[in-house]
């Protein structure tokens, strides 16, 4: 917005005669001269416009203002320096133009179905001594005409880097193009291209692709000031990989495997395109004559400790192959233990016996300690230890081969405990003092030949001796 003062008030109304149609020269003359006739002076008068920006094709206002009016002649000008209305009256035949208000503060008028070439300064005339003149600037915005993306190729191969294009057409301003991947935003480069006043905006996104990328769309989408809420397009990705390959086992359900159990594995394939074979083989050896298989199936009866080793599942599609690896052992079968039984047998021989005993020790406990329950099956193995199971069944067979000998030993030395009281107590009877009748008189005599001469009876009643226990 701008004013100007001009140069007379009779040079600017020829100039608007001039530049009105043949047919209404005359009546704009008799206005021109009517109004000549009472010119006011500019003292205190300010005109003044606002800029107009709109989209192609909608409607544009374009007011002329006064303030401190004094009912001076207000004329608007297209860019052309053309008359659109002077005071009330229209001399231009554009029927687009309407008056919208009329007062001596004031012209107003709209502008229809406005196009690119509506686009530049239009001025306001406020005709005083000197005239005034003020003008706005009319911007018209175009949005994208036409918005396209294309993608290098339709199908992508996994690892693969593709070629995006996304082109904006015919626009005013230049428009601002920004790329998506989903929910993720990329960064592309773009090339603006003038032509006519407008311009056309292509962008290129070089992507790489992944199997995870595969039906995700690639979004184009277009900031512009003429476009409310968002205009985008987009493409879809098509990308192909080899297959992912999974063992699962079917059964046992509990996970150890054991001689004479049957074992039951299915391979899960996935890829794009489809996995259109699916192979077991036995890695290193070959497959037991016993095995079936069934496409992805695969069933082994009566297992034994000869199927250990490693089973390959192997799937392929065009993109390439892929295989998944499951390793058999095969455990012992299970073992039933029975239960054991302690038995305690008390044996009283005398009193004194019983009281040495009972010294030395009150009861007698079992020779195991801590050992109430074992394993019936291999059901009550955890599915977690299954690699120690075999080592739980050895140890508990040892723990029941020494409780055995425990109690063995614990028989043998309570045996020999008893023996040695006994014969103790027989040797403490039989110890004392050896007295005979050969004996009596001994303790006096001087040596052993007295006492033998000094014994009553001498040899010859030998037989009348007899042997004491004190």
């Amino acid at each position: 917005m701008a004013s100007a003062v001009l140069p007379s008030g009779p040079q600017c109304a020829a100039a608007a005669v001039a530049a009105a149609p043949p047919g209404l020269r005359l009546r704009l003359l008799l206005l021109l001269l009517s109004a000549a006739a009472l010119i006011p002076t500019g003292d205190g008068q300010n005109l003044f416009t606002k800029d107009v920006t709109v989209i192609e094709g909608e409607v544009a206002t374009i007011s002329c203002q006064v303030n401190k009016s004094d009912d001076s002649v207000i004329q608007l000008l297209n860019p052309n320096r053309q008359t659109i209305y002077f005071r009330d009256f229209r001399p231009l035949k554009d029927s687009r133009f309407q008056l919208l208000n009329f007062s001596s503060s004031e012209l107003k008028v709209s502008l229809t179905n406005v196009s690119i070439s509506d686009e530049g300064r239009y001025f306001c005339q406020l005709y005083t001594d000197p005239p005034q003149e003020s003008y706005t600037t009319i911007t018209v915005l175009v949005p994208p005409r036409n918005l396209m993306i294309d993608i290098q190729k339709d199908t992508a191969v996994e690892g693969e880097e593709i070629e995006v294009n996304c082109t904006a057409m015919a626009s005013k301003p230049a428009t601002t193009i920004r790329w998506f991947k989903g929910n993720k935003e990329l960064k592309g480069k773009s090339e603006v291209e003038e032509w006519s006043d407008m311009y056309t905006v292509t962008s290129q996104l070089l992507l790489k692709v992944h199997k995870e990328d595969d039906g995700v769309p690639v979004i184009c989408q277009v900031e512009h000031p003429a476009v409310t809420g968002n205009l985008q397009t987009q493409r879809y990705l098509e990308v192909q990989y080899k297959p992912q390959v999974h063992i699962q086992m079917t059964y046992p359900l509990q996970g150890l495997t054991r001689e004479g159990d049957a074992l039951e594995l299915t391979c899960e394939a996935i890829g794009k395109p489809q996995p259109v074979m699916v192979t077991w083989v036995r890695v290193d050896d070959e497959m037991p004559q016993h095995a079936v298989l069934s496409g992805p199936n695969l069933f082994i009866n009566n297992l034994n400790k000869t199927d250990n080793g490693t089973y390959r599942c192997e799937a392929s599609n065009i993109v390439g192959k892929a295989h998944s690896d499951y390793m058999l052992y095969v455990y012992d079968p299970p073992t039933t233990i029975p239960p054991l039984t302690t038995t305690t047998t008390t044996t009283t021989t005398t009193t004194t016996i019983l009281t040495i005993i009972a010294d030395t020790t009150a009861t007698t406990e079992p020779a195991v300690h801590g050992l109430t329950q074992l394993p019936n099956s291999a059901e009550e193995l955890d599915s977690e230890d299954l690699s120690d199971s075999r080592a739980g069944e050895e140890g508990a067979i040892r723990a029941v081969d020494h409780a055995v000998i425990g109690g063995v030993v614990a028989v043998v030395v309570f045996a020999m405990l008893c023996l040695l009281i006994i014969l103790g107590r027989y040797f403490a009877r039989h110890k004392g003092t050896y007295f005979t009748h050969e004996a009596k008189g001994a303790d006096d005599a001087a040596d052993a030949d007295t006492a033998i001469i000094n014994a009553e009876g001498g040899q010859n009643n030998s037989e009348e001796k007899k042997e004491y226990f004190i």
